[in-house]
């Protein structure tokens, strides 16, 4: 009976997909799973032969099989291994080189033979490819083949470089980068224009012949191609559909990159469920922004017809669960985001009690605030709470080297105006200057000039939160020390971040906080700052009682928005509103016209803020709801 469940569980599903909580405990599994491999083929005399894949996904498989050989012995003497794809042209000691990913992660720290290591060559003459892309094959098949084949995803849906457009038999070759696999790789290149054109990849043919293969994937960015892959039809746009015509594959992923997955998305439309209150809420706002109607309009035909007979039969007559849940989504909007004073606060988000709360909007770049709830900012301030707001970076990163030398440049003139010596900045700015020329791609900013960038983000930010409404002793620049030192470093101690955290929490003791729950952050920065604000409270719940009154809310805008159904908080904005945000996000002039870093979106952040308001609030319209210029949405964290 559990084996026709999880059939019917898994209908939409076209490949075997295993589910892990995390990450880490995948990759272990993954790990064991190749030791186990290689022990049992030195048992039998055997070499084994493995395929490599790069990036940040496997990792932590490479950290565990280096801890099995220094730990438990684990021999890699007999070990063959092939790597997927390298980039064309590359330097082998190149910091972008997938040979120097391959060392630092792995081949440094085990015993294998370097004889016996295969990379593609990414320093031959353009004539000499073809000939040494047919050796890498017929050395594979010289050795029997790939014994285990471990495969990652781009969002493209390429596995190796075969990039959409390849071919199902494609051997290893020579191929030309999407643009979106060029900007996902261009925060390690120092930019789109330094990644490469080409990369040398072994190609689908090439990978479906291994005994094995394990395509792994972490975290919600990779949930939408992992549904591609899975569920999709097989097509050329999306090689990876490629693997569901193999009989040896297996996908590796977290629940995170599972997430979208018919069975965790939208479950009813494949087995019964557990109707509790969240699974009913997203069923029947789901249900309503499919058929694009009001909630109180959905009928039983509707339920009945898209996979949802089973809530109306437990929990009907539907009229009644339509009203619960339109009453639900209704009382997620308030105008008072600091609780309302007063009032009858049992269908309200937020407390009535205390009428003036202390509030901190932890910002991890120094215009994440204005962009993400810059209308909710300044209602708190205009409400009279007192509000703080902490920049977690300085954001350093994120200026074009020409304005920083342009501020300088104001600077000389300004001493010179004021009949100051200027001779100290002069040699300070040709200094600048000269580095600038010299700067390779991805090289980190001198110290003055990363000095010069923080203080442009800082005055930026100054006048954004001073337009919102809050006086000097309410901003903090908290430059937590992780920012600059993982520039340098791979030391992942977040101590230092978390003490200072942990100080600030304590000067202000927060009724409410306001943190960034934008995950999708290319840099990944949003969730280390949220790591650390959570250490940090956690810590602090322990001997200190404001925490349990302590109501930590996140918020999202600049890389994406929230579902409906997830949104526990919804503050509407005026048009008047609408435009004293923007004019907040104006203050960041570094960040207008084209951002060193813009993501995907070729949009400016102020466009994106705007549209991804009006959206929700067109959303809510949709539903039934009253209709609002914007809507900024948050989800309640529980510490």
């Amino acid at each position: 009976m559990a084996r026709l469940n999880l059939l019917e569980e898994t209908r939409y599903e076209k490949l075997p997909v295993t589910i892990y909580d995390h990450a880490a405990t995948a990759s272990i599994a993954v790990a064991h799973r190749i030791a186990n491999l290689i022990k049992a083929k030195q048992a039998k005399g055997e070499l084994t032969v493995l395929g490599l894949a790069t990036g940040v996904t496997p990792i932590k498989v490479y950290a565990e099989l280096v801890r099995l050989h220094r730990e438990d012995g684990l021999s890699f003497k007999d070990v063959i291994t092939f790597n997927l794809d390298e980039y064309y042209p590359m330097q082998p000691h190149a910091e972008q080189s997938y040979v120097t990913f391959m060392n630092e992660n792995l081949f440094n720290h085990i015993d294998i033979d370097p004889v016996n290591i295969h990379i593609p060559n990414g320093t031959l003459p353009k004539e000499d490819i073809a000939a040494f892309c047919l050796y890498y094959e017929k050395k594979i098949t010289a050795l029997g083949g790939i014994d285990l084949q471990l495969l990652g995803i781009g969002r493209t849906g390429h596995i190796g470089f075969n990039e959409p457009g390849s071919a199902p038999n494609s051997g290893t070759r020579l191929v030309t980068l999407d643009d979106l696999t060029r900007h996902d790789a261009s925060r390690d290149f120092g930019g789109k224009e330094n990644v490469p054109t080409k990369a040398i990849t072994m190609g689908i043919g090439t990978i479906f012949k291994a005994r094995e293969i394990i395509l792994m994937a972490w975290n919600k960015k990779k949930a939408a191609i992992i549904k591609k892959a899975v569920e999709g039809s097989i097509s050329a746009e999306v090689p990876a559909t490629y693997l569901q015509l193999s009989e040896h594959v297996e996908f590796v992923v977290d629940k995170d990159a599972a997430s979208e997955l018919t069975r965790f998305d939208t479950p009813w439309l494949v087995k019964d469920c557990v109707w509790d209150e969240p699974t009913i809420k997203k069923a029947v706002t789901w249900l309503a922004s499919s058929l694009n109607k009001p909630i109180l309009k959905l009928t039983e035909e509707d339920y009945n017809n898209h996979g949802m007979a089973q809530l109306a039969t437990e929990r009907g007559p539907v009229y009644n669960i339509n009203i619960h849940i339109f009453n639900q989504v209704q009382h997620t909007i308030t105008g008072w985001p600091g609780g309302k004073p007063n009032a009858d606060d049992s269908q309200r988000p937020e407390r009535a009690e205390p009428a003036k709360k202390r509030v901190i909007i932890f910002s991890p770049h120094p215009d994440d605030d204005v962009i993400s709830m810059g209308g909710t900012f300044i209602r708190l301030a205009d409400q009279g709470h007192d509000v703080h707001v902490a920049y977690q970076t300085s954001g350093n990163t994120a200026v074009w080297d020409d304005d920083a030398l342009r501020f300088v440049e104001f600077a000389i003139d300004f001493n010179k105006s004021q009949n100051t010596d200027e001779n100290v900045l002069q040699q300070l700015y040709l200094g600048m200057r000269e580095f600038v020329k010299q700067k390779q791609p991805n090289q980190i900013d001198a110290p003055e000039m990363s000095t010069v960038k923080g203080l442009i983000r800082k005055g930026e930010a100054l006048a954004a939160a001073r337009f919102a409404g809050l006086p000097d002793e309410n901003i903090h620049f908290m430059d937590l020390p992780f920012y600059d030192r993982s520039k340098r470093h791979k030391d992942n101690s977040y101590e230092a971040d978390v003490q200072q955290t942990i100080a600030l929490l304590q000067e202000v003791k927060p009724h409410q906080i306001f943190a960034a729950g934008d995950f999708a952050d290319p840099h990944g920065t949003h969730k280390v700052c949220f790591d650390i604000l959570l250490q940090a409270l956690k810590r602090l719940k322990q001997d200190e009682e404001w925490v349990n009154d302590c109501w930590l809310w996140l918020y999202r805008g600049a890389w994406h928005e929230f579902a409906i159904h997830e949104i526990e908080m919804a503050v509407p904005l005026s048009p008047q509103e609408v435009l004293r945000k923007r004019h907040a996000i104006f203050k960041h002039q570094s960040q207008k016209d084209v951002p060193v870093f813009p993501g995907d979106d070729a949009r400016e952040f102020w466009v994106r803020a705007e549209d991804r308001t009006r959206e929700t609030a067109q959303c809510y319209d949709q539903l039934g709801l009253a209709e609002y210029e914007a809507i900024e949405a948050f989800v309640r964290w529980r510490i």
